[in-house]
């Protein structure tokens, strides 16, 4: 496939290149786990949305650095397709303290997971933002591929557009991650029957939830995005230990103008004022999830 952009892509800026350093003291172990990687631009596929401008993992780890991160996970973008060359070679150049998920075919075979997760990936993640309940249906073979081989569904999704969100997690056969906090517009409030149904998932340890991507749902033009707060505080008290943060770095085809990232994790100080549950989601979780060492939390 061709990188031409097409009539409908929107170029995007580029993330803000001076991060500022959270004021609070980042746990060694502390893992960002949503970001992507972009680049080269002839690898991107025709029909996408948005076009990046080159983001690689050496600017990435620069970050690393300045926020005090010791992990991250590397997410296929949808602008690569099934494609996952570029999200595999930033985590091989990252190393141990790096995993993927990539995006797969639904008729994805065993062996071909098997390899996949040679290199590092621990988990396949599916779009449904706009379709999903049509998206879902067809998610049955590929989630019992994924249970064969121990990795779990990362779906990007508006909860509040299911009809039956309980129902669907508690039947695969997998552990579901949901992205950005469900997406759902802060517009509907928690009282929104998904937003509730995802809060009761999650309180049973049925599905994990990224506090990541404020700015896609919020009606705020920059942080803290005071109306996504009601979100992140009634999912952390509905089971601090199945959420985990995320940067969303480099923060392609977002409605507000640029965040900075240190502002991005300063934000979780706000939800999460207590320190021990900040380290569950910084550290604890994520090793759990993505299979880090726990051991190695500890300089």
């Amino acid at each position: 496939m061709s990188g031409v952009t097409t009539h409908s892509a929107t170029n995007c800026p580029a993330a803000d290149p001076n991060p500022v350093p959270p004021t609070f003291v980042v746990p060694h172990g502390a893992c960002d786990c949503h970001l992507h990687v972009f680049g080269p631009q002839s690898q991107l596929v025709k029909d996408r949305v948005y076009t990046p401008p080159d983001a690689g993992i050496e600017d990435y780890q620069y970050l690393m650095r300045v926020l005090g991160l010791t992990r991250a996970v590397v997410v296929q973008p949808s602008i690569y397709g099934t494609d996952n060359l570029a999200t595999l070679t930033a985590v091989a150049k990252g190393g141990r303290e790096f995993r993927a998920i990539v995006v797969v075919d639904e008729d994805g075979s065993l062996s071909q997971l098997r390899d996949l997760q040679a290199k590092g990936a621990v988990g396949a993640r599916v779009n449904a933002l706009f379709q999903s309940d049509a998206r879902v249906d067809d998610l049955h073979r590929l989630t019992h591929t994924l249970a064969e081989a121990n990795w779990h569904l990362q779906m990007l999704a508006d909860v509040s557009k299911f009809s039956d969100l309980e129902g669907f997690v508690r039947r695969l056969p997998v552990p579901v991650v949901f992205d950005h906090m469900g997406h759902l517009p802060t517009q509907r409030g928690v009282v929104d029957p998904g937003f509730q149904s995802l809060l009761r998932l999650v309180g049973e340890g049925s599905a994990w939830v990224k506090l990541s991507g404020s700015y896609r749902i919020t009606e705020k033009t920059h942080p803290p995005y005071t109306d996504v707060a009601p979100f992140a505080e009634a999912l952390i008290r509905a089971n601090p230990d199945h959420l985990v943060w995320a940067s969303d770095w480099p923060h392609p085809h977002i409605p507000t103008p640029m965040p900075n990232d240190g502002h991005l994790l300063e934000m979780l100080t706000n939800w999460a004022p207590d320190e021990t549950i900040r380290a569950k989601i910084l550290v604890d979780n994520p090793a759990r999830l993505y299979g880090f060492d726990p051991a190695a939390k500890e300089e």
